[in-house]
């Protein structure tokens, strides 16, 4: 499979998404998600092989679009294909990343708190995780803001640049589609316990490389957030394996390391509640934490734009130089 034009389809559905953040109306994501939604109704059980099935008809199905468009891009030949290709692969990274709109809900909970707009502060919450906000007081919401920014950063914004630098557009729609079925069926309740096995083992293989590629850039950057490198990777070293996430445990470590916060502890879902171990050594995040956290977020987001369009350059002209283009 070709990979002209990868690299410029990624730097401007990056570009897309920093300037226009998420579309307001018809987002394929929640197109993707109300299919989801009908078939689950459709095909649940309470059995582990009807939630393999549901998987790999949702995810392979989305696969096979994006192998779709990528040969059809390759069926145009030449400079057409080089265009169509950066064009789709475009308008895919636009659709699938979610770090502006991230930020932006990050930033109107910090501004909900800061105001003392405690009920404003809850309504935020379900856009950032599944936590109970009625369960929550101020300094509870800012902890589970800080967590839910760290985390997602590698979930919305490293985990598609990882995947659409290494297979383009197949790779971008298959991520996203893993990681919204693990956000729709992965987590421990009742009803998907056995049925969400597969979604949420498959995300978990999917984010293995990203949450590490996050927890690495979050080292480097630690010092423009007021932190250090060193702290930074201590609490990866020491912490992240405590957490019963693989890959949340590098993220959210790594974060707790470089703004000098501690993270963990009860957290309730509305499936039950959570005893996560402490990770970092500093003070529990406070609402002005939640400012510091968004940076963080930028700045890592920035920076797996960058390399992931370098990735994508890199392995385009090795692409082109073996088939003698």
């Amino acid at each position: 499979m070709g990979t002209r034009g990868r690299a410029t389809g990624l730097a401007a559905g990056i570009v897309a998404d920093a300037l226009l953040g998420d579309p307001r109306r018809g987002h394929p994501v929640a197109g993707f998600g109300a299919v989801a939604a009908r078939l689950e109704r459709r095909m649940h059980r309470d059995a582990v092989a009807p939630g393999v099935a549901y998987t790999a008809l949702l995810v392979g199905g989305t696969v096979a679009a994006g192998a779709l468009a990528e040969a059809a891009a390759r069926r145009a030949g030449g400079r057409r294909e080089t265009v169509l290709r950066a064009g789709l692969t475009a308008v895919a990274t636009w659709a699938v990343l979610g770090g502006t709109s991230l930020v932006a809900e990050g930033a109107a909970l910090a501004d909900a708190l800061d105001a003392g707009d405690v009920a404003a502060a809850r309504a935020r919450i379900p856009h950032l995780c599944a936590r109970d906000p009625q369960l929550l007081d101020p300094d509870g919401m800012a902890r589970a803001g800080t967590e839910s920014l760290a985390e997602n950063t590698s979930d919305a914004v490293v985990g598609p640049l990882v995947w659409g630098a290494v297979a383009g557009i197949p790779g971008l729609l298959g991520y996203r589609a893993v990681n919204t079925l693990d956000a729709m069926v992965g987590y421990r309740s009742a009803r998907h316990a056995r049925f969400g096995w597969a979604s949420a083992r498959l995300d978990d293989l999917a984010n293995l490389a990203p949450a590490r590629v996050t927890a690495m850039i979050t080292v480097v950057v630690a010092p423009l957030v007021g932190g250090s490198p060193a702290t930074a990777l201590r609490a990866w070293r020491r912490d992240a394996a405590g957490h019963p996430s693989p890959n949340a445990g590098p993220v959210e470590a790594s974060a707790a390391g470089a703004l000098g916060l501690r993270l963990g502890g009860p957290t309730v879902y509305s499936h039950g509640t959570e005893d996560r171990p402490s990770l970092g050594d500093g003070h529990p995040p406070r609402i002005a934490d939640l400012h510091r956290v968004a940076r963080l977020s930028r700045l890592v987001a920035g920076a797996a734009g960058l390399l992931a369009v370098a990735a994508a350059a890199v392995l385009g002209g090795g692409a082109a130089r073996r088939h003698g283009r």
